[in-house]
């Protein structure tokens, strides 16, 4: 986050008309926003998309980034079908080994999918030697969840995100009472839909025993939003292959794990023949423009609203907005800096991740009754 808020500041110095640029330049330019640029969406405002470069010539695919199976890091892979909301949902899942077990149950951020969390998964479930599993979604207009019937999945706005999810939950898990207990994790835009979703399912009688956000803070993401069209101007509309879009995300650190790279990313890229170039985004973020000021605004209050405990995860030493600051001086949630990640923390260290969160549950999950767990009010 502070990464990002140093690359669109800077963006403000340049008034000059750029220089022609060669093909060396423009993948420069890339490197060095890229970072960046699989961080938060913004608002809608700044520049507008830049005129489509020229489409540069075709490489033979490196084997180094030939794509992996997730086979090896989730049980399942369903296709969870919900009537009421128009859509087939793909779930990733591995159940808990045990009766009494938990589930961290992840919400993906804008443009990804729920196999970002594929290698997670493996150590959560190492780590706990199955007691804790581990439930991923792909939202709407994300990753392989696709409409049923007729009705539009264009609608990205954080009200129904949270239905969606929470719906997901009711349909996996259909008797509250007899549910395991869960954990809820959502990385960036998934933080703000986690942190709606608590009140909701705790309402239905769901044993919820923490949420936990991963790198996203409501004052940075704000700050950032006016700035977030000049960052994915240096975006490449697609790619010739599916790695050349794996390779792009590991040079240019949006993705600092090759091997994690290589199992999410061919998830949020779609192919298409009669496109130049033929591999597409899944989801082009600059067409969530209309909904990227409702996903962050009003999170912090949200989160620290949260009936139970609660975790904040930031890659980096990143500022803290004044609400959370004062939730932080009043012991209301737990906050861990991890250093040496990027954005994709939950990619680029698992490891790391997985260790915070099972200690996390570990503390939170099996607490007496009448004593408070971490973050409670």
């Amino acid at each position: 986050m502070s990464d990002l808020l140093r690359s669109t500041l800077s963006a403000r110095i340049s008034k000059l008309p750029p220089l022609p640029q060669s093909e060396e330049d423009e993948d420069h330019e890339s490197e060095e926003a890229a970072s960046t640029i699989g961080s938060l969406p913004g608002s809608g405002m700044g520049q507008p998309a830049m005129p489509r470069r020229h489409p540069k010539p075709f490489h033979p695919p490196n084997p180094e980034y030939a794509p992996v199976s997730a086979s090896s890091y989730f049980q399942q892979a369903l296709q969870v079908s919900i009537s009421t909301r128009g859509l087939d949902f793909r779930v990733y899942y591995t159940p808990p080994t045990f009766a009494d077990g938990t589930v961290m149950i992840c919400h993906h951020g804008a443009g990804y999918s729920g196999l970002t969390f594929a290698c997670f998964a493996k150590e959560i479930t190492d780590m706990t030697k199955g007691e804790c599993g581990v439930l991923a979604i792909d939202a709407r207009r994300h990753g392989k969840t696709t409409p049923t019937c007729d009705r539009s999945d264009e609608d990205l706005s954080i009200e129904v995100l949270v239905e969606d999810f929470t719906e997901v939950i009711r349909t996996v898990f259909p008797d509250p009472a007899g549910a395991p207990s869960i954990l809820l994790v959502g990385h960036s835009m998934g933080g703000s839909v986690v942190t709606r979703s608590c009140p909701v399912l705790l309402e239905r009688k769901y044993r919820v025993s923490g949420v936990a956000v991963l790198d996203i803070v409501e004052g940075s993401a704000i700050d950032a939003l006016p700035f977030m069209n000049n960052l994915l101007n240096a975006r490449p509309d697609g790619f010739n292959t599916i790695e050349e879009a794996i390779q792009w995300h590991v040079t240019t650190k949006a993705i600092r794990n090759a091997y994690s790279a290589r199992i999410s990313i061919p998830s949020i890229m779609i192919s298409d023949p009669t496109a130049l170039p033929p591999y597409q985004w899944r989801t082009p973020l600059r067409s969530t423009a209309p909904f990227w000021l409702s996903w962050f605004k009003g999170l912090s209050s949200n989160f620290l609203q949260a009936r139970t405990a609660r975790v904040l995860v930031l890659a980096g030493a990143d500022r803290l907005d004044n609400e959370l600051m004062i939730g932080q001086m009043q012991g209301k949630f737990q906050l861990v800096v991890v250093p040496g990640v990027g954005h994709m923390l939950q990619e680029d260290d698992p490891k790391r991740l997985a260790e915070i969160m099972v200690e996390f549950w570990r503390r939170n999950d099996r607490v007496v009754v009448g004593v408070k767990k971490v973050g409670d009010p």
